[in-house]
């Protein structure tokens, strides 16, 4: 390599590491849960808790699902039960039918040779939710036909600050 490629490459390296991370950062907050034999019974229903600072009440989080599976899952979506208990012991049930793929245009996620990762937000969009101090619990519960649901390898939950 010649001198001035060198110090090219070397000032357009200085540059990113100086620029991108002054572009602002995305606060995350994220737990998954192995499914034991990448089978998923309905019995086993995974537990999350995060808990929010005071620091983070005047910010707004969009809520994510976050399921990896392997190439052999069967289906196309998947119908899954959260239950959500904020830290004033209000109990939500919500159940989803996420879609995981399409016809024309396969696995709707970010893979990997034969694992699939999809995120997929279930906060309406444009109504990011505003969540008070304190411990939030998700659980997840399997309530597909299919019993246990295998090919799931993890279940788990995204909080996402929104700028």
């Amino acid at each position: 390599m010649n001198k001035s490629k060198f110090i090219s490459y070397f000032f357009l390296l200085l540059t990113s590491y100086l620029v991108l991370p002054g572009c602002g950062t995305v606060d995350v907050f994220e737990k998954h849960a192995t499914i034991p034999r990448q089978s998923w019974a309905s019995s086993y229903k995974p537990e999350i808790a995060f808990n929010i600072e005071p620091k983070d009440t005047t910010a707004r989080f969009n809520i994510y699902i976050v399921i990896r599976h392997t190439d052999a899952y069967r289906y196309k979506n998947i119908w899954i039960n959260v239950h959500t208990e904020s830290p004033k012991g209000v109990i939500n049930n919500q159940p989803l039918n996420l879609q995981l793929a399409t016809d024309d245009k396969g696995w709707l996620a970010s893979g990997m040779d034969d694992i699939f990762e999809h995120r997929i937000m279930i906060t309406p969009p444009n109504s990011p939710e505003r969540l008070s101090a304190g411990i939030y619990r998700f659980k997840l519960e399997n309530i597909m036909r299919e019993d246990p649901l295998k090919n799931v390898m993890n279940v788990g939950i995204r909080l996402e600050k929104v700028l």
